[in-house]
Formats: structure tokens, C-alpha cells, sequence
């Protein structure tokens, strides 16, 4: 009896080896990150894909089992942070609470989050209210991971507990700390988001494509986060996969940037190009105006010693938003001192201004007279740009 026991504890019911050991936790792990960025992220919080019942109830119950996360706590949490973003209402921004803090204590400011139940009111609408939620999802969040305990145990002895452990720290480490910190600190940007949102890596297959965060933030509605050829997104594979077996629908993605040719005006159809692809237009601006107008400038002050720092030369790509009071006050000084960084400067925040229009008719008045001026400015990188912009179209799907 005592032998049985101890060979229990040792090994477990499953009797597993090292190697089978590796291979649950990796799928296990990586249920979860499914389970996280499909169900809960791209259904539930963007309404991006639908899912068959059964196959959004087994992604329901896993998370339940194996992260104890309320569904409409977690969609409320991530609504409010989209609202919010890089604010001090963000429930955790990297540039308000601090890197340090958003990536070691990313699970406590969840929770602190997710308690507030006016921000449950106003961001959790549309959230699963079934019996089997009121009666058990989210009124015993932790009978689930408490249970997963139970059968880690089971299957693995004494070893399980550190197996749990593992499983219980994944989503706390790689989405609340890795995504929502560095995922807002470090990395590339394709877009010039009105926030600090990154792309940690172009290949997103570790965090189920979370990895693109700056994508999803520049259309978050979208099912499908790898925008770019060279990136992958492994949950928009899966639900291609789920698609062609009839088990998900795709209700958005991210619309296609089209150019027509001989369009000497901008119309309603280039405003409204504009308007879809606001990020990717002021992208296209920096790379195209900003940085060659910069690089110009910079050989020029190779002889005379007035090159813009580095920092501040990022910072025109969105008009010194991040800079703290000193780092504005400087960026002025410096564009002040370089009339046609002051030129490029000016013309930014004309186009990002008619973006915020709210009247139609009025936004594309303004857009007609910029481009117009943008010609005729004697800048060639920004008659160019001006050019381009005209033909802005949305894809035809």
C-alpha cells in the first residue's frame, strides 16, 4: 500500500516520461494562448469571428479550467484599454504605470481592473449570460484552475504541482506582461497608431499572434493581425482552418489599401481611403516626407554640427506626442531652426486635423486645398506624397 502510493506520487497515473511531460505542457500552454487570443480577444472583445457553439464552449471552458478568468472581466478589461489607451484610464499602459510594473505586476492590475463594476457595466455588454455562466463560469472562477490542480496531480504525481504552477503563470507572464508591456514598449511599428502599441516579433506563433500588437491595434476589429507579407499570425491559421470545416465564420478583417489611377482631385472615395487607413496614411507620410526630408537635413548639418538627435528625429513621426515637457520644447527649438522640417512639421498636423473632422463635406474641402498646397509647395517628397494620397482607395474585397 505504502509502495502504491509513493510510486503515485512519484509518477503519477499517467507514468510519464520527461519528454511526454514537455509535450503536455506545450499543448496545454498553448490551449490556453488559443483559447485567450481566440475566444476571449477576437470573438468576444472585437467581434471579429464567430465560432460554432461547441467550438466557443470548449474555448470557454479551457479558459475557465485553466486560467480562472470571467469572460465579461476580461472583455470589459480589454475594452476599456482600447477606449483608453496609453491614458491614465488605461487599466495598464506601460507609458502611464511604468514598464516595471505593467510587466512583473501585469495580473494585478487585471484584477484591480477588472473589479470595477461600472467598467463591467459600460465594457462587458455581449458577454456569454447563460445559466452555466451565472451558475458556475463566473461564480466559481477558481473551482476551475482548482480542479486542473486535481487532474495535474493525478496524471503526474508530485511533479504536477509544478506543472500547474507553469500553467498558471502563462498567461500572467506572456499576455498580461509580455503583450500588454512590452507589446507597448519594444519592438516595430507598421502603423503610427495614436499610441506606443508594438509588433514584438513579425512572426507571431509563440503568443497565438498576439506578438502583432501594433496591427491589431491599427484595425482592432480585425480577425486576422499579420498585415504585412513576411508575417505570420498562427490563431488567424487556426481559424482559417475552423472556417473551412464550417466551425467559424469571419465577420472582419482588416480592409486592403488600393490606388486608382488618373485621379487628379481627392473625392468621397479617396476621403473615405483616407479615413479606414488614417494609421497607414501617416505611416506612409513619415516614410515617405519625414524621414527623407530628415536625412537631408542631417547631411547638410554634418556641416554645421546642427543635426537632430535620434529621439527627436522618431518623435516627428507623431508630432512629439511621447515627449515628456523638455523633449517638446526642444523638438520645437530644433524644427524652428530648419524651415523645411518646420514645413513637414505643419503639414502633419493639417492632415491629422481634417482626419478629426466629423462633417464629411468639410474634411474633404480640407483635404482638396492640403493636397493642393502639398503640390505646390516646391517640396518634392511632399508633392509626391500629396500625389499618392489622391489615389487612395479601399480594396475591393
Amino acid at each position: 500500500m505504502i509502495d502504491s502510493l509513493l510510486n503515485f506520487a512519484a509518477h503519477g497515473l499517467a507514468n510519464a516520461g520527461w519528454l511526454t511531460i514537455a509535450i503536455y505542457l506545450l499543448l496545454a500552454t498553448q490551449l490556453t494562448i488559443f483559447a485567450v487570443t481566440l475566444y476571449l480577444h477576437r470573438s468576444q472583445a472585437h467581434r471579429g469571428v464567430d465560432f460554432h457553439p461547441v467550438v466557443a464552449h470548449v474555448l470557454r471552458f479551457w479558459n475557465w479550467l485553466s486560467t480562472g478568468m470571467v469572460t465579461r472581466e476580461w472583455v470589459a478589461v480589454h475594452r476599456k484599454h482600447h477606449a483608453h489607451t496609453e491614458t491614465a484610464e488605461d487599466p495598464h499602459s506601460p507609458q502611464i504605470a511604468g514598464i516595471r510594473k505593467v510587466f512583473f505586476e501585469g495580473a494585478e492590475l487585471y484584477r484591480t481592473a477588472a473589479a470595477n463594476k461600472d467598467d463591467l457595466e459600460k465594457y462587458g455588454r455581449g458577454t456569454p449570460d447563460d445559466w452555466i455562466e451565472r451558475h458556475l463560469y463566473a461564480a466559481h472562477p477558481y473551482l476551475g484552475v482548482s480542479l486542473l490542480m486535481v487532474i495535474d496531480i493525478a496524471l503526474f504525481g508530485v511533479l504536477g504541482v509544478a506543472i500547474w504552477a507553469v500553467q498558471m503563470a502563462w498567461i500572467p507572464f506572456w499576455a498580461a506582461g509580455v503583450v500588454n508591456g512590452l507589446g507597448h514598449w519594444w519592438g516595430y511599428r507598421n502603423f503610427e497608431t495614436a499610441d506606443k502599441a508594438t509588433n514584438l516579433t513579425p512572426w507571431g506563433v509563440w503568443v497565438g499572434g498576439e506578438e502583432l500588437h501594433n496591427n491589431h491595434h491599427a484595425f482592432p476589429s480585425s480577425a486576422k493581425f499579420a498585415l504585412r507579407k513576411f508575417e505570420v499570425d498562427i490563431g488567424w491559421l487556426v481559424i482559417r482552418g475552423l472556417e473551412k470545416m464550417h466551425l467559424a465564420k469571419v465577420l472582419r478583417v482588416a480592409p486592403s489599401l488600393d490606388e486608382r489611377p488618373n485621379v487628379t482631385l481627392p473625392d468621397m472615395e479617396t476621403l473615405k481611403a483616407l479615413l479606414t487607413h488614417r494609421f497607414a496614411a501617416m505611416t506612409d507620410y513619415y516614410r515617405m516626407v519625414i524621414k527623407p526630408t530628415v536625412r537631408e537635413e542631417r547631411t547638410a548639418a554634418d556641416r554645421n554640427s546642427s543635426a537632430l538627435p535620434r529621439r527627436l528625429r522618431r518623435a516627428l513621426a507623431n508630432g512629439g506626442r511621447w515627449l515628456d515637457k523638455q523633449g517638446k520644447a526642444r523638438l520645437a527649438a530644433a524644427v524652428e531652426n530648419h524651415p523645411r522640417l518646420q514645413q513637414i512639421c505643419e503639414y502633419r498636423a493639417r492632415l491629422a486635423a481634417l482626419l478629426e473632422q466629423r462633417k464629411p463635406e468639410s474634411a474633404l474641402a480640407a483635404l482638396q486645398q492640403w493636397c493642393r498646397e502639398a503640390e505646390e509647395s516646391g517640396n518634392r517628397k511632399l508633392a509626391e506624397f500629396a500625389a499618392r494620397l489622391k489615389r487612395y482607395a479601399v480594396a475591393r474585397a
